[in-house]
């Protein structure tokens, strides 16, 4: 019985250019009491495998939060057993505006603490009591309100490429950040402003929402589906659209395109540019924004030590990375002293 996956990204990518099969991109959560994370875990990879299912999904005693690819054919599969576990019968799917057969090449389900990291540790909060949700149309009309405070619930990466306009976008690295320094900025306007907030597909929101009434905030609103459902519905219903950029995606496209402006800059000669790339040097594999030119001549490095280090003979490379490990705090996605245009 395979619980795990087993193949790396290109033995995956191989295959799927074999099976010349589209895939959907999508994504979905729900916030719901598991009993046993790793029960559900288990009878998740098991039976996603044997449909080819490709993603990053997250399971704790809090929910789950998925985000994955499925073959199109296989599609209405996939729905029903989803239909077939209780909590998640009828739930919101969030298709992807710009598809990718390869945005996910391999299968990790994996138990965590909860599905949104977010540092609270109050019993007292319920994460059930949340905000009210709007659907496109009315988010636009409460965002043109002047006693409305739009608040982007995403990280700095995430809000520099694309944002609402008019939103309060922090400046944090993390979700557990941007919570204390919300309440701590817009603290005075608990009673007088209504909060209105947006995220990608809706499950930061959900948990932002339902902290911010625990901490007294009065009018709490939330997009529901996040910024993927309302592109949906912008384009499905010809609504004017209020989102300018793109719109930072978790998957190997990196971004979905919403809107034609182009509001970042390349990290490395400042010219406009909001396609973010890793760093190739496996040693540093730092996220940030590079353009086609600077890409060309630097090799899709972010430094010029880092170019020097993917021109060493692979032994050499491996040698010295050994016993290094990089993390989002090494990475800091995009906050190097090395990108001189980042600031």
């Amino acid at each position: 019985m395979q619980l795990y996956n087993k193949l790396s990204a290109e033995e995956r990518r191989i295959l799927i250019g074999e099976a010349g099969t589209e895939r959907l991109t999508l994504s979905f959560y729900q916030y719901y009491q598991v009993q046993n994370p790793q029960i559900l875990r288990d009878h998740l990879f098991l039976h996603w495998n044997q449909m080819d299912v490709l993603g990053r999904i997250y399971v704790a005693h809090e929910g789950i939060n998925a985000q994955l690819s499925v073959p199109a054919p296989r599609f209405d599969d996939f729905k029903s057993f989803l239909d077939g576990i209780s909590f998640l019968e009828g739930v919101r799917l969030n298709i992807a505006v710009e598809q990718d057969n390869e945005s996910f090449l391999k299968l990790k389900v994996k138990v965590r603490e909860k599905i949104v990291a977010d540092g609270l540790d109050d019993a007292t909060f319920d994460v059930t009591q949340k905000g009210i949700h709007l659907n496109a149309e009315d988010f636009n009309e409460l965002l043109s309100q002047p006693d409305t405070v739009c608040v982007d619930l995403r990280n700095h990466y995430e809000s520099e490429i694309g944002h609402f306009k008019g939103a309060f976008t922090p400046d944090v690295d993390t979700f557990r950040e941007s919570l204390p320094l919300i309440e701590k900025d817009l603290s005075v306007h608990k009673e007088d402003k209504r909060l209105l907030m947006y995220c990608t597909g809706g499950i930061r929101c959900e948990k932002a929402s339902a902290y911010f009434k625990h901490k007294g905030f009065k009018n709490v609103f939330q997009l529901e589906g996040g910024i993927i459902e309302y592109a949906r519905q912008v384009n499905e219903k010809g609504l004017e659209n209020q989102f300018i950029g793109k719109n930072f995606v978790f998957d190997e496209r990196r971004g979905e395109r919403i809107s034609e402006d182009v509001i970042a800059k390349c990290h490395q000669c400042g010219t406009p540019c909001d396609s973010h790339v890793n760093c190739y040097n496996e040693a540093c594999h730092l996220l940030f924004i590079q353009c086609d030119s600077c890409r060309q001549k630097r090799q899709s490095c972010c430094s010029t030590d880092c170019q020097k280090i993917i021109n060493l003979p692979l032994e050499e490379q491996r040698k010295r990375r050994k016993g290094k490990h990089n993390s989002n705090k090494i990475f800091k996605k995009g906050r190097s002293e090395v990108l001189k245009f980042k600031y």
